[in-house]
Formats: C-alpha cells, sequence, structure tokens
C-alpha cells in the first residue's frame, strides 16, 4: 500500500517509471558512447505531477543535474538519438526493428559531436540496420555513400537523383 499508494493511477505511475528507468539505462549506454560528458537521471524520489520526469547529469561540472529543457540545440539533439536507440533496445525483445530514420539535427552539433554521431550510426549500419539521414551539413553528406538528393527548380518543382559515392 505504502509502495503504490492509494490513487487510481498510482499502479501506472510506478509501471510506468520502471519502464522509464530501463529506458533511461539503455539510452545512456548509447549517450555515453555519443559523449561521455552527459548521462540521463531520473530521481528516485516520486515529485506529484513530475513523477515521470527525468534530468541530465553533465560529468564535466561536478556531475551537476541539470533539467532537461536547459539543453541547448546539440544536446537535445544526442539525448533525443540516444532515447531512441534506448528504444530501439527496449522493444527489440518483442519486436526487431531494423531500420532508423533521422530528419535534421545534424546542424547544431559541433565537429566532435557530429563525428560521434556519425560513428555510432556506422557502427549501427555496420550491424545491419537500415539508416536514414535528411540533412543539408555538408561534411555529413561527405560520409554518405548512398544518398537520395532533391534539387529545387522552382515553381513547385524538384529533381531526384540518386548518387552513389561508393
Amino acid at each position: 500500500y505504502s509502495l503504490l499508494g492509494n490513487s487510481e493511477t498510482s499502479f501506472n505511475t510506478y509501471v510506468q517509471r520502471v519502464t522509464l528507468k530501463k529506458l533511461l539505462n539503455l539510452a545512456n549506454v548509447h549517450l555515453f558512447k555519443l559523449n561521455k560528458r552527459y548521462s540521463l537521471y531520473m530521481s528516485p524520489e516520486i515529485v506529484a505531477k513530475n513523477d515521470l520526469e527525468f534530468s541530465m547529469i553533465d560529468h564535466y561540472h561536478s556531475n551537476q543535474v541539470r533539467p532537461i529543457d536547459t539543453a541547448c540545440g546539440g544536446e537535445e539533439f544526442l539525448i533525443s538519438l540516444a532515447l531512441a536507440l534506448g528504444l530501439a533496445d527496449l522493444t527489440s525483445k518483442n519486436i526487431s526493428i531494423d531500420s532508423l530514420f533521422i530528419d535534421e539535427g545534424f546542424g547544431t552539433l559541433d565537429p566532435d559531436a557530429l563525428e560521434s554521431a556519425m560513428y555510432t550510426l556506422e557502427t549501427l549500419q555496420a550491424g545491419g540496420k537500415l539508416i536514414g539521414v535528411i540533412s543539408h551539413v555538408e561534411n555529413l553528406k561527405e560520409r554518405i555513400p548512398t544518398q537520395i538528393q532533391v534539387t529545387k527548380k522552382g515553381n513547385g518543382v524538384s529533381t531526384v537523383a540518386i548518387v552513389n559515392r561508393e
């Protein structure tokens, strides 16, 4: 009774927190590979109306715990990517997820973070995953061997070309 509480949603919240904790642990494995500076953290204390919130730990600033909404664009992208990969790991026990599509976000990364993200995606691809990336970042385009390039011609008309740089 003390663990689950006495409200109608207490058990649901408990189960959601257990699942979220597993997701954060899986995401942290990927986040560590992307950038050792951050990890995701969920307080063991349950705070009313914030019982499913989590934070980020900045290991380069004395393990300071920060609200997730203070992350800058590059940090947000890395955290989102880590969470997506963690979610794929979490569900892969029941469902095979063989593809990952990322729409933009790379432009917010500094060169080191971009390299780390690309290395992670290339590792996933080498492991048999289909990785689709939508981006305008030139450095990124140079690293992707097979591309579908869309070029705007004007008046609502575009051309599509498949480019293989291998």
